[in-house]
């Protein structure tokens, strides 16, 4: 059970991160001028996706081990749409931060803003992914004893 626990402790951490940057930092982001922006965006992604990206790799092992050792789906439910976060991401966001990474911050203008405001949107849905992980995770938590 310590296993479904700590992933728990995981995906909760994972979506704080998530939520705090869609409704904290995004929308502070949004408040600076164009170049501003995009120079405060280009760090603050670096060092958010190596924290989410190390928290959805986490999670999922930690789910699948508390599914092998009490072979409930829900944990195994769990750890797959964390790990969901990284094909979404590499398939979804990554050609967005791709584009964002390659404008000069001196170049940064309405067609920077408009990528930044869709990044965050799509972002929101990697929060999404964070909640739904770990609602399955606290239900199989909440799993009476036999079946753990």
């Amino acid at each position: 059970m310590i296993f479904g626990i700590l992933a728990l402790v995981v995906a909760a951490a994972f979506t704080g991160a998530a939520l705090y940057i869609n409704v904290a930092e995004q929308p502070a982001r949004l408040m600076l001028d164009d170049r501003a922006m995009l120079v405060q965006w280009k760090p603050a992604y670096a060092r958010g996706y190596a924290m989410q990206a190390t928290l959805a790799v986490l999670g999922f092992l930690l789910g699948v081990a508390a599914w092998w050792m009490t072979s409930d789906s829900m944990w195994l439910a769990g750890a797959v749409v964390l790990v969901a976060n990284w094909p979404y991401t590499l398939l979804v966001i990554l050609p967005i931060n791709n584009r964002l990474n390659a404008i000069d911050p001196d170049q940064a203008g309405p067609d920077s803003r408009e990528l930044i405001e869709r990044w965050g949107r799509l972002h929101a849905r990697r929060t999404m992914l964070g909640v739904v992980a770990s609602i399955l995770f606290v239900w199989a938590a909440c799993q009476p004893v036999g079946n753990l």
